[in-house]
């Protein structure tokens, strides 16, 4: 058979039923065979961008392998940025790249290229892959796939990639001749679950921090069944978003820069963290770790060993395991059932009243866009997908967003890519896991990064519903220039202009609404029961900012606009660092 029939067969017997791409000459042989394979399709964006975005929104939605195709040379380079998505949020994604035939290729050669846009894509993503290779050698392809996919799907997932020269693609192979990957037996973990389980017997405080690790290892049941009877705190992390229902009474809001202030208070305050599937950076812990929920004794679960290796605390304890493992068999220690949960009553009543009085949002204004997104959580249903762009857009939903059980938020986190939002929601469309809507929450930059994709909506009647908070300019840097560069807004108000997006919208046939008004907010309501594409765009102040905030070299209790030291002193419960306001 041909080869590139067999990556097509071999690809839809895996379950995945899309590939995203552009066409170009070298991956013809790919994409014909995409088409012609019964169980899988081609979707064409119209930008490689955009394709591996898809790729992304549909394995973070599958939880499972997304796969985006691109041609060879600037094809392949454009798909860069989402594969480094990818990478740095451990999401599964094969990317296939189509090369010049091998007789064309310069190898060793030292001139810079041989064949027309000839490009040495697998030593250029090598650093954010987990595994890239060139075929040469046609009966290897199972082999490769099977490995490919392999370790993409598997211990801390992310992209891989496969480059396919084009005499490869159409070489005639023999499938049941060719040799198989042969998957290596995982080592079994193992840690102290009583150990563990005498960490929560003995803290007066204690509170789960979840991060993304909870959803790729589909723990969001058994955190569920381990956290809400016992009445532990849970707080997020920016990508542990979406882990745990916000509705249940003891879920306590995200922590970080950007975290919600009750968030920070109750996880500075704690005596004792259990960190689940979370890397603990800087924008976590503030940019002096040392200074990080001192009172606490803190232990972190990661399947990932490099990121135990870099402590938080010098006496932190480390887990490398995969969530669902090592809540399982938490769930199962005897110790966990002589946990009360009305030890941890006085603590709890705490933490309310620090939610009570530092909610996410300050007036009920459209000038408060933590106050819209508060709104737009009353309009969302069980089993929507909120896709967030990058910029103040995504910390005002991430702040002030209510994620209900069974709904999504799907955040790019740490390439933190502007045009995430509208590519990623075709991907999760495309996943057909959720049956509620799709919805794109991006700010007037961001959207302008991947908006050609507008056309693809328009072609294939994609219900992705488009909402874009638009400042007329580019607002986390237009506020970083406010604080460290006396006001000069070089590139984010000076040279930058957002367009009428109502009219481009027009322009593509998809309905579209301008809201200037409060109480035009009722307008989206409608919008998003139509079917088909719908663009809303909410018109900001200029001049809007994210609160709180954490500046450089506080710890994380300590945010802006800055707290009276009075009123700071009276919330903690652990000694005050003291900084002017």
């Amino acid at each position: 058979m041909k080869l590139s029939d067999y990556i097509a067969e071999f690809l839809a017997s895996r379950g995945c039923s899309q590939v995203f791409g552009y066409l170009g000459g070298a991956i013809t042989h790919l994409v014909d065979s995409f088409y012609r394979i019964d169980g899988i399709t081609f979707l064409g964006t119209y930008h490689e961008q955009g394709a591996a975005f898809a790729a992304e929104g549909y394995a973070r939605m599958k939880n499972d392998i997304g796969v985006a195709a691109a041609t060879s040379g600037p094809g392949a380079t454009n798909l860069l940025t989402g594969i480094g998505s990818a990478y740095f949020d451990s999401v599964p994604c094969l990317y296939l790249t189509g090369q010049v035939n091998t007789y064309e290729y310069k190898g060793d050669s030292p001139v810079r290229q041989v064949g027309f846009q000839e490009t040495d894509i697998v030593s250029i993503v090598k650093p954010i892959t987990k595994y890239a290779v060139r075929i040469t050698d046609a009966t290897r392809i199972r082999y490769e796939l099977e490995k490919a996919v392999f370790l993409a799907t598997t211990g801390r997932k992310g992209p891989v990639l496969i480059d396919i020269p084009m005499d490869i693609q159409h070489a005639k192979i023999d499938a049941d001749a060719l040799e198989g990957y042969c998957e290596p037996q995982p080592k079994a973990a193992e840690f102290d679950a009583d150990a563990v389980a005498d960490c929560f017997l003995q803290a007066c405080r204690p509170v789960i921090l979840v991060g993304g690790g909870i959803r790729l290892s589909g723990s969001q049941a058994l955190l569920k069944r381990f956290a809400e009877p016992l009445q532990i705190p849970v707080v997020s992390s920016l990508m542990g978003r979406d882990a745990y229902d916000n509705t249940c009474n003891n879920y306590y809001g995200m922590l970080g820069s950007y975290g919600n202030r009750y968030a920070n208070l109750t996880v500075a305050n704690s005596d004792f963290i259990l960190a689940l599937g979370t890397r603990l950076d800087t924008r976590q812990t503030g940019t002096n770790p040392a200074n990080f929920a001192r009172g606490a004794k803190l232990v972190r679960v990661d399947i990932d060993r490099n990121e135990l290796s870099k402590k938080v605390k010098q006496d932190e304890h480390g887990i490398e395991m995969d969530a669902a493992d090592f809540l399982r068999r938490l769930l199962a220690c005897d110790k966990i059932r002589q946990i009360s949960p009305s030890a941890y009553q006085p603590w709890l009543e705490r933490i309310r009243v620090f939610k009570e009085k530092y909610p996410s949002y300050s007036e009920a204004s459209l000038h408060d866009p933590n106050f819209v997104m508060n709104e737009f959580s009353d309009l969302l249903e069980e089993n929507d997908v909120v896709c967030l762009d990058v910029g103040q857009n995504q910390m005002w939903a991430a702040q002030s967003l209510t994620v209900k059980k069974n709904q999504r938020l799907l955040i790019c986190g740490g390439m933190g890519a502007m045009g995430f939002a509208l590519p990623a929601a075709i991907g999760a469309y495309y996943s057909h896991v959720n049956t509620g809507r799709i919805i794109a929450i991006a700010g007037d930059g961001g959207l302008q990064m991947n908006i050609q994709e507008l056309a693809l909506l328009k072609r294939n009647h994609i219900p992705v519903k488009i909402i874009v908070m638009n400042n007329h300019s580019l607002g986390m840097i237009r506020h970083f220039q406010e604080m460290y560069f006396d006001g000069r807004y070089n590139g984010t108000v000076k040279d930058y202009e957002a367009p009428d997006f109502c009219r481009i919208a027009s322009a593509y046939d998809i309905p579209s609404a301008r809201i200037t008004q409060l109480h035009e907010l009722s307008v989206v309501k409608t919008l998003l029961q139509t079917d088909g594409p719908v663009l809303v765009e909410i018109n900001l102040p200029q001049y809007t900012h994210v609160y709180p905030k954490l500046s450089v070299g506080r710890p994380i209790e300590d945010q802006d606009p800055p707290l009276p030291r009075s009123e700071l002193a009276e919330n903690m419960m652990i000694k005050l660092i003291i900084k002017n306001s």
